[in-house]
């Protein structure tokens, strides 16, 4: 079956700023891939994370690499070995499985022998601010299933306490973007069972997951950037209790399955996040966030327009999005 592959930069600008304990964003630059084939077209995004050492213009280069091999009929199987996992990747193998679907005529929850997706409460996330601002953003969000709040080490006590007061019902995930020390997160465990914290993300830098080992956390610990495909779920067993699975760093919806079944067989449980992007990342990720204990998927809700036919957001409740829109015919 001949193919034919396109590839382009796509930018969104943010509604607001969105600040981590790395810096500020206030566009979703993003990579946008269609493959064609048999008057149907796939469609995939891969949001490259500089984080990571990548780039739009390297992931453009990454698919330009293998266009021939795609065009000429390379499977998600043939992919995993043509390309590393990352946001090029995921850009393609996510558009090979809406072409797949749509050319069967099956969605790929079908595919998969997985019931349709339905709605999907997300993380409302209170980027990084000064305790007070983040308490005011945290009231809009006070009826909402579950916040994320993102903190650095200035002060994450005070910024966990304001939002909380601020929004005392929900279900709370607090991420310090590798910005903590273990003698941090030894001293604020206390404090984050007082404020009914339900998950600590990646508090430790990437690397420096040993402090881990033998750590009895009060409040289940998540690797984000310290777990990216299932190789990594066997150094990281003794020092996490929960895997975030984010495409963009499996590479895919191929990759995603993978190390979402590897966490369980170790005995993990699983998280879905994504990076500041369009639902055309979201909508693949909604098959990982099916099997997930915790779901971060706010990245179109951060847009000030997303791609037509979206996701929709109403208090921290994601609609799949339109039919056809992604994987599905």
């Amino acid at each position: 079956m001949l193919r034919s592959l396109a590839a382009r930069s796509d930018a969104f600008a943010l509604a607001t700023p969105f600040r981590i304990s790395r810096g500020v964003k206030t566009v979703a630059d993003v990579v946008t891939v269609s493959i064609a084939a048999e008057g149907a077209v796939g469609w995939g995004e891969g949001v490259p994370y500089p984080r990571y050492g990548e780039s739009i213009a390297g992931a453009l280069a990454e698919i330009a690499a293998v266009r021939g091999a795609i065009e000429a009929g390379a499977s998600r199987e043939a992919l995993l070995a043509l390309m590393p996992a990352g946001a090029a990747r995921n850009a393609v193998d996510c558009a090979l499985w809406d072409l797949e679907a749509k050319l069967a005529g099956r969605s790929v929850t079908e595919l998969l022998g997985m019931a349709p997706l339905g709605p999907t409460a997300t993380a409302m996330t209170v980027s990084l601010d000064t305790p007070e601002a983040m308490a005011m953003a945290a009231q809009r969000l006070a009826d909402v299933p579950l916040i994320k709040i993102k903190v650095d080490r200035s002060d994450p006590e005070a910024q966990i306490r304001r939002v909380r007061e601020a929004a005392p019902a929900p279900r709370v995930i607090v991420d310090p973007n590798e910005s903590w020390t273990i003698a941090e997160i030894e001293r604020l465990q206390p404090m984050l069972v007082e404020l009914r914290v339900d998950l600590l993300e990646q508090p430790l830098p990437a690397g420096e997951d040993d402090a881990l080992e033998g750590f009895a956390p009060l409040v289940p610990i998540a690797a984000d950037e310290s777990a990216h495909i299932a190789d990594d779920v066997a150094a990281l067993a003794g020092r996490y209790q929960v895997i975030n699975i984010k495409l963009d760093k499996t590479g895919g919806l191929t990759g995603a399955l993978a190390l979402a079944e590897a966490a369980a067989a170790a005995g993990l449980g699983v998280m879905t996040g994504s990076m500041i992007s369009t639902s055309l990342s979201i909508a693949p990720a909604l098959v990982i966030a099916a099997r997930s204990g915790f779901v971060d998927l706010d990245g179109p809700l951060w847009l000030a327009e997303d791609r037509p036919g979206g996701v929709r957001g109403e208090r921290g409740v994601l609609s799949p999005p339109a039919p056809g829109f992604w994987g599905a015919p």
